[in-house]
């Protein structure tokens, strides 16, 4: 049996007006009694229908794809790529509107924009980047994807875990970290720093992971406890955070010949740390990223870094949310890193290991 109109009063203990009023925005009503219509709406699973969201059960052409900070260029090459692939403005048949969600890295934000696109009966969705580990979201975001897959929502991951009812694009996050850290200790280095990204997030988890296991295999400094946490220092992916963890790194082990940064942004933020410092890069210390954003290659010197194809997996998510790509085999494909060697990292000094 459909949900009503005042089924969401009852369970809000509102009247049905006050329903009316929040789910049209038209009216002024108090921030608490808001969130609880907004809450019981989503508790019900309620769509809007009849005469009244005429509008909202046309709106087919709809993809919302969500971000976590659209200035941030890992999002921004994404979501402007996959926007390219659902056809604005081209003139095709079928083209699709593409609504840049910005969560700002808030999963309560994250599953606000999906109930919202799923009460507008959006074609598609596109999640990109990592999430939190947190279980209690993790099972909301999966009860959200569910929903929405079983009222014709398409649902595409692009970056981050699997979930059922999804089509994946995951990055290969860890293996690529691995083959970065591989690299940096090829040239000679044993003491590496490591800057990381926020703890609790899937993307630093798995690239943390991944140059651990390289410094584990090799034996190199920083692959145990407590030395493994003495040379890594968690942060924002943004250049302070980068700028700062670098002079912490320093006054941790004044000695080290090598950072990797869990990003790009990141990276640069090493790098003008270590210049202040009058440090040269990479005759005095050596400096690798991830990711390959657009300016790693004109950065001086140029940044080694592991290359995500980004434009081409956010284009890959476009088409598949709109139907015009075949799905891969059981509904996942891992997208690898390919490791850019460039200017920013060289043997250490002599002496130096």
């Amino acid at each position: 049996m459909a949900v009503t109109l005042a089924d969401v009063a009852a369970r809000a203990r509102v009247s049905a007006a006050t329903v009316s009023r929040v789910l049209s925005g038209n009216y002024p009503v108090a921030e608490t009694t808001r969130a609880r219509v907004l809450r019981a709406v989503d508790e019900l699973e309620y769509v809007v229908n009849g005469p009244a969201s005429a509008l909202a059960a046309a709106t087919s052409d709809l993809v919302g794809v969500l971000v976590n900070d659209i200035a941030d260029p890992f999002f921004g090459v994404m979501a402007g790529a996959a926007q390219a692939e659902l056809g604005l403005g081209d003139g095709r048949a079928g083209e699709k509107l593409a609504v840049i969600c910005n969560t700002g890295g808030v999963p309560q934000r994250e599953l606000t924009y999906l109930t919202l696109l799923q009460r507008q009966r959006a074609a598609a969705v596109i999640l990109t980047g990592g999430t939190v580990e947190n279980p209690e979201h993790t099972a909301a975001v999966a009860a959200k994807v569910s929903r929405l897959a079983a009222s014709g929502t398409r649902v595409v991951l692009c970056g981050r875990p699997p979930t059922a009812g999804a089509v994946t694009l995951a990055f290969d996050n860890l293996g690529g970290a691995r083959r970065l850290t591989e690299h940096v200790l090829a040239l000679g280095h044993r003491r590496i720093g490591y800057v990381a990204g926020p703890a609790g997030r899937t993307t630093t988890t798995d690239r943390l992971a991944g140059h651990r296991a390289a410094l584990a295999a090799q034996g190199a400094d920083g692959h145990e406890d407590p030395a493994a946490e003495r040379l890594t220092v968690h942060g924002s992916y943004d250049r302070s955070s980068g700028y700062d963890a670098a002079l912490e790194l320093l006054r941790r082990a004044p000695d080290l010949t090598a950072v990797v940064a869990a990003n790009d942004t990141v990276a640069l933020g090493v790098c003008a740390a270590l210049r202040d410092r009058g440090l040269r890069i990479p005759q005095d210390v050596s400096v690798a990223g991830f990711d390959d954003l657009p300016f790693s290659a004109d950065a001086v010197p140029a940044l080694t870094t592991m290359r995500l194809p980004l434009h081409q997996a956010g284009a890959r998510a476009g088409r598949l949310a709109v139907g015009r790509e075949p799905q891969p085999p059981g509904g996942v494909a891992t997208i690898r890193a390919e490791l850019m060697a460039r200017d920013s990292t060289a043997p250490p000094r002599p002496g130096a290991v």
